[in-house]
């Protein structure tokens, strides 16, 4: 089968289409033959190192498929089952990929391969952000950067079915008149605005009760400074690298904000925690309370290029590879 290899860290350039040998699922395993792949993030953090990962290494968290083969021991799946994962193991970025089977969901019906690939990681993101970081409730005032990525997207149309004011950061107006249609309240152009002084003034000078930034480096100063006194500042991603390390004593001089750096595995630790996270994904699309527009396709052989528009912001929503 073909997949995705890296040999060491770096550029995109380092991604490599190779042939391998089929896997072959082991003891409470199932293997998954691929209809589509998920590209996220994190998935460039392992390909430069900022997440170590042992070398060489194949790349991607995130698929979805059919099962094809079944270890023993597994009464979850069957072979013929439509199934999906987002938790790893590392090796997505491939043809098909085995994982542990009670790390995989059923696919419902009504939801497709191609939009199971292009969610799961990131609907779970935005599940465990607003139902369990900071339980978002009706009147909750949020800021979500990144709005019209792929867990912004979901983020922005959750958090308004859930009776938030959300206040959403992108960085063109395209992508402002994208997020507007999503539902969000009001909508901030990092490249032209003053972030925090925008979202003063939207809240009369009170601030937000959460900011959920996936940006990093660039945005971690405004974040601060957009938060209501006792404040929650998430920090659950690194697009324009890691946060600067800082003193705790500004989080008490800023209003006792709070800040926690939270990752999904933790909120998926066990099949019940991530069967629960999956129905409450499935069931706010399937309602159409959350709208899932259809991801952009690439080929697998065409992962670098994948990474680069991702990493350039050039795309909107989800990213999939297809064998």
């Amino acid at each position: 089968m073909r997949a995705i290899r890296i040999e060491q860290t770096g550029g995109p350039e380092v991604l490599a289409l190779a042939d391998v040998e089929a896997p072959q699922p082991k003891a409470g395993e199932i293997r998954i033959q691929h209809a589509a792949i998920g590209v996220n993030f994190i998935d460039t953090y392992h390909r430069t190192g900022l997440y170590p990962i042992p070398l060489p290494s194949g790349l991607g968290l995130e698929g979805a498929g059919v099962v094809d083969a079944v270890g023993e021991g597994v009464t979850r799946f069957k072979v013929g089952d439509r199934a999906g994962y987002c938790a790893g193991p590392i090796g997505a970025y491939a043809d098909a990929h085995c994982v542990a089977a009670d790390r995989a969901v059923a696919i419902p019906d009504g939801v497709s391969d191609e939009i199971a690939a292009a969610i799961l990681l990131k609907g779970m993101t935005a599940r465990y952000l607003l139902r369990k970081t900071f339980r978002v409730e009706p009147g909750s005032v949020i800021v979500a950067h990144a709005a019209a990525g792929g867990v912004g997207q979901i983020l922005v149309q959750w958090a308004k079915h859930l009776g938030a004011t959300v206040i959403a950061v992108v960085g063109s107006d395209a992508k402002a008149q994208l997020v507007k249609g999503l539902g969000a309240d009001l909508v901030i152009v990092s490249s032209t605005d003053n972030i925090s002084a925008r979202v003063r003034e939207i809240t009369k000078g009170e601030g937000a009760d959460v900011v959920y930034d996936s940006v990093g480096k660039d945005t971690f100063d405004a974040s601060l400074d957009c938060l209501k006194p006792l404040g929650l500042f998430v920090s659950y991603g690194n697009a324009s690298g890691p946060p600067p390390a800082f003193n705790p004593q500004i989080l008490s001089q800023k209003g006792s904000l709070f800040f926690t750096r939270p990752t999904m595995f933790h909120y998926v630790r066990t099949a019940a925690l991530l069967e629960e996270t999956a129905q409450d994904l499935f069931d706010v699309v399937r309602s159409g309370a959350v709208k899932i527009a259809a991801p952009s396709v690439y080929a697998l052989a065409d992962a670098a290029q994948a990474h680069r528009d991702l990493e350039a912001r050039k795309t909107t929503g989800s990213l999939v590879l297809k064998p």
